[in-house]
């Protein structure tokens, strides 16, 4: 092994460490300013907790999605190895099937917000 072999992956972890280094410490940092300013832990534990709000329709929104382009994936290469037809038929339907889904679901949320 050469120099600039070993000289890509070396550079690549020093990066990465950096990074992680970097992170903890501004994290630490902003957790001081936290606690500088009178906050509890409890409160600072409060910031970070993470809230999640499910939209139901984003279920249907990405059921539709893979539904249709698994469907356009499989009406593809069906027309490229029955009809010979070009590899880019499949991108190309999927991108249509892909949209048709995104239109349908907008019609459904439409409806169901204006409910």
């Amino acid at each position: 092994m050469s120099g600039e072999e070993v000289l890509v992956p070396l550079a690549f972890f020093i990066f990465l460490g950096g990074v992680i280094i970097a992170h903890i410490t501004a994290r630490h940092k902003e957790r001081m300013a936290m606690v500088e300013k009178g906050m509890s832990s409890e409160d600072i534990k409060a910031l970070y907790v993470r809230q999640i709000n499910r939209d139901p329709l984003s279920s249907l929104k990405w059921g539709i999605l893979f539904v249709l382009g698994g469907l356009a994936v499989l009406l593809g290469v069906y027309l490229r190895d029955n009809y010979f037809a070009n590899d880019g038929v499949i991108v190309g339907m999927v991108c249509l099937f892909v949209g048709i889904g995104l239109v349908t679901f907008y019609s459904i949320a439409a409806k169901k917000v204006s409910q």
